[in-house]
């Protein structure tokens, strides 16, 4: 279980930049949590905080009833990969992870189940400086469980990985939160995160905007948007228009997305002009375009809309 009780860490003293704010949240073991936030909100430094890598500047946070660095033997009770790259270019992958292996006196044969539990087995041999990035982050992962942990705390750990590879990482971090362990993952792949999180920590801007289920966070955001189709969009549109209503083009020229009003409310605006309306259909909201709507205000860099219609960057 990790556990974060007033979490800050500032930079430059009192008038410097404050990266996390007495951010509080648990981590239970048993099921994977999806870590998430805009660039910038204060996720890799809250995961530093928690490996010890990092001093909190007010606050603690423990992981197993204690800090990371008051652990006797620390590689058997958390395993991180926060950088994939950080690893001797000059070594092979087995000698990478023995070296790791010593320091805890790991036996060879947990350094040879890692490689192969990762994929990596016919290429151990290798020098990492040959590695593609997602070797790279198997690699990583490899030396994350080389300890048998009960905690894993891994960070963007599908950066580089086929489909093939997206799929072992979702199976590999399900089966050990079934085993009891408690797995934080951070990751911008909000589709991933709703395939594999069963619990979300949120944070923008270093505070915490959520703490809850995937499943409550997406039935609670109130975003479930109507898709409208009608030859006679455009003139819909117009009649549904109004406070609280949010209404956007479709994928086709005759089909809307609208969201502050029901099917019921369409249909009948429609039948009073008799506007004909071919599809009628609820749209359950993604994790997201949940996610979206909760963090729109919290984003460091946002990207606006000249009139043109050409993309241009505009700092929050």
């Amino acid at each position: 279980m990790i556990k974060a009780n007033g979490l800050t860490k500032r930079y430059g003293g009192r008038a410097g930049k404050t990266v996390v704010a007495d951010l509080t949240f648990t981590v239970e073991p048993g099921a994977v949590t999806g870590f998430l936030g805009p660039n910038g909100a204060g996720k890799s430094t809250t995961m530093r905080m928690i490996m010890g890598l990092d001093a909190p500047t007010a606050g603690r946070v423990t992981v197993g009833d204690r800090a990371y660095a008051a652990h006797p033997a620390p590689l058997h009770e958390v395993g991180g990969l926060l950088e994939a790259r950080a690893v001797h270019p000059g070594r092979t992958a087995y000698h990478h992870l023995r070296a790791l292996a010593h320091t805890h006196a790991i036996p060879a044969s947990r350094v040879a189940h890692v490689l192969d539990l990762t994929g990596l087995t016919d290429v151990a041999g290798d020098r990492v400086k040959g590695f593609s990035l997602g070797m790279g982050q198997r690699l990583g992962i490899a030396a994350a469980l080389l300890g048998d942990p009960a905690t894993v705390i891994l960070d963007e750990p599908v950066n580089g990985l086929d489909p093939e590879g997206v799929l072992w990482i979702r199976n590999l971090l399900k089966s050990l939160a079934a085993e009891g362990r408690t797995v934080l993952v951070s990751s911008h792949l909000m589709s991933e995160m709703a395939l594999t999180a069963e619990r979300l920590i949120i944070i923008g801007r270093g505070r915490l905007l959520a703490e809850t289920t995937v499943a409550d966070f997406v039935r609670d955001s109130g975003a479930t948007a109507m898709k409208v189709v009608s030859p006679d969009a455009r003139t819909l549109a117009s009649l549904l228009a109004g406070p609280g209503v949010e209404i956007e083009p479709g994928a086709g020229p005759d089909e809307l997305e609208v969201r502050g009003v029901d099917g019921p409310h369409i249909g009948r605006i429609a039948a009073a002009h008799a506007i004909p309306v071919y599809e009628l259909t609820p749209r359950t909201t993604s994790l997201e375009q949940a996610f979206m709507d909760l963090t729109r205000d919290e984003v460091e860099y946002q990207a606006g809309t000249a009139h043109d219609g050409t993309l241009t960057g505009a700092t929050a």
